[in-house]
């Protein structure tokens, strides 16, 4: 998308959650921190984002890093775990191969994130890409067992579904830098403590340079595809840095934001 475009779209200046560029290795704890733990700082400056909704077709997941489309949300129990799993992991896996042209798509994981749920996760509010150029691959090996070495020769591609479960979204929407504006310098490795493992993720700090969409008012039918890493190094976006944001005008007793991540790897 070029900044002529940008430049015709509806903004709202919101608040963003960037690494401080002094701190070059943070860490996140996942479950319960350890005692003597200090979670990092943020720097918070005031940006603009775009609203894309009236150019939601001029973008795509390998120039700007995301894109969407519409399809109808499935009649499930989105807190069913089972359900889930069973239900609607396959239809995200068809939506990627589609979406790609990938051969074959795996789903391996979701959040379901809200903030009166209990059952449920906060939306994320730092600025951050899912994975690195270490944990990409080492993510495909510890998912794909006996088939990594093979698949890991080839194209792949980490791409994340995320979808409004009641609509529209204005509580705390999800919005993304458009990855050519993303600097790799921008990216900092951090560490994510669960309780039985430790995983990796960029998160970014502040580049006045960062151009910054969301859509505005987003419905259950209308699908964010996120990428957040690509094994391919040919010119296509790599990586899509992303958080939730604090809309500066949200309608009063509005909705609290229901929402789905899944994450899925496309193999080509």
């Amino acid at each position: 998308m070029s900044d002529t475009l940008g430049e015709q779209l509806e903004t709202v200046k919101a608040v963003m959650k960037y690494l401080p560029r002094e701190d070059n290795n943070p860490t996140f704890y996942i479950t319960k921190p350890d005692p003597n733990y200090s979670p990092p700082l943020f720097d918070k400056p005031l940006v603009s984002i775009y609203d894309i909704r009236s150019a939601k077709d001029k973008v795509s997941l390998d120039e700007n890093g995301f894109e969407f489309i519409l399809q109808k949300l499935p009649e499930i129990d989105f807190l069913d775990k089972d359900l889930v799993t069973s239900l609607y992991y396959p239809a995200c896996e068809q939506m990627v191969t589609e979406t790609t042209g990938a051969y074959r798509a795996i789903a391996f994981d979701h959040n379901v994130r809200d903030y009166e749920l209990e059952t449920a996760d906060n939306p994320v509010r730092f600025v951050h890409n899912d994975y690195t150029e270490s944990s990409g691959p080492q993510r495909v090996k510890d998912l794909m067992a006996s088939e990594a070495d093979e698949l890991l020769k080839k194209r792949y591609v980490f791409i994340n579904i995320w979808r409004p479960l009641r609509g529209p979204v204005h509580d705390f929407p999800l919005a993304i830098i458009d990855a050519n504006s993303l600097s790799k310098d921008d990216l900092v490795e951090s560490k994510l403590k669960y309780a039985d493992r430790i995983g990796y993720i960029y998160s970014v700090v502040n580049n006045p340079a960062h151009r910054w969409y969301y859509l505005n008012a987003m419905q259950t039918d209308e699908i964010l595809l996120l990428k957040c890493f690509d094994s391919a190094k040919d010119g296509r976006s790599r990586y899509t840095a992303h958080a939730s944001f604090r809309h500066p005008n949200i309608p009063e007793n509005c909705l609290p934001r229901r929402s789905i991540e899944t994450r899925t790897i496309a193999f080509f």
